[in-house]
């Protein structure tokens, strides 16, 4: 299987661990990842409502240019992945939108012609690669690891067709082939705040201590995210919203290929689990796990 892999600009800086791990389990799975060509950022989710036109056609150069790839272009980030299928259905039901970022594209000798199809690497994983296959390369059970499943807002909304957009499963089948513990999260799909943690602090404070207490009080060992920046959301600030919530939140939280390669065996180099701020080797020793999240 290849496709035309976006890695967005998180995977360069705060998601560096998420992209080693997502190349190191594709591989180990037979997925090809080529990296798109002279990609750009994707203009992030804020862009657009300062500056439409132009967010769409920064988002519309890395759709041209995979375009000229063929096939589908996975990306890993849920903000570029609403991004990139905002920009494809703005561009689908406005004319003058199109016109306006077809002449834009026109300049630097590129078109789009709206046939790219984006999607998130958990989709593909699920959907194509299958359960089966996922739990075939299993070489490292992780039984009785408890793993709270959090999608996110973006990953099953407004662009998932793949999952339930308000009760989303996709990541529970991906936690559950590695022989964890699928821990009942019914926060999985909250947003976390989102660059507000820069901004109105207090506000994502709330929300994230909210996330961080529901999987603490349901027993979870960690939680697993598709997003980076839920990612460094969830994991970077325990500290400081342990304080303000007047209770210790801190627990490990990672990416779901952190997970997949865990159980598959994978060097946790490979995976960045020695680049993560709140340490996860013990999620993974071969000991009881009770043992292991009372020694933490």
């Amino acid at each position: 299987m290849r496709y035309t892999f976006y890695p967005g600009c998180a995977l360069g800086a705060s998601g560096v661990p998420y992209g080693k791990s997502a190349r190191a389990v594709c591989d180990k799975l037979g997925v090809e990842l080529a990296d798109l060509p002279d990609w750009n950022c994707c203009g992030a989710t804020a862009y657009m409502s300062v500056w439409q036109d132009r967010s769409l056609t920064i988002s519309s150069r890395n759709l041209a240019l995979a375009e000229q790839q063929g096939g589908d272009l996975v990306v890993v980030c849920s903000g570029c992945y609403c991004v990139l299928n905002k920009a494809n259905q703005y561009l689908a039901e406005s004319p003058d939108l199109r016109e306006t970022v077809s002449r834009a594209l026109a300049v630097v000798g590129l078109a789009y012609h709206g046939t790219v199809k984006v999607r998130h690497l958990v989709d593909v994983l699920v959907n194509d690669v299958g359960a089966d296959r996922l739990r075939a390369a299993v070489t490292n059970k992780l039984t009785g690891l408890k793993v709270a499943p959090y999608s996110g807002c973006q990953l099953s909304r407004p662009f998932g067709g793949f999952d339930d957009p308000e009760i989303p499963r996709v990541l529970d089948e991906i936690v559950a082939a590695t022989g964890a513990t699928v821990v009942d999260y019914p926060v999985k799909a909250r947003c976390c705040g989102g660059m507000l943690m820069t901004t109105r602090t207090e506000v994502t404070e709330t929300l994230v201590g909210q996330l961080l207490a529901c999987a603490r009080d349901r027993g979870a060992d960690c939680i697993v995210t598709a997003c980076p920046l839920c990612q460094v959301n969830l994991e970077c600030y325990q500290g400081q919203v342990s304080a303000a919530l007047k209770r210790d939140l801190r627990m490990p939280v990672l990416t779901f290929t952190q997970l997949l390669g865990a159980a598959y065996g994978l060097p946790g180099d490979q995976l960045g689990l020695d680049q993560m701020m709140v340490p996860v080797a013990q999620l993974f020793e071969p000991r009881p796990r009770a043992e292991a999240r009372a020694a933490s």
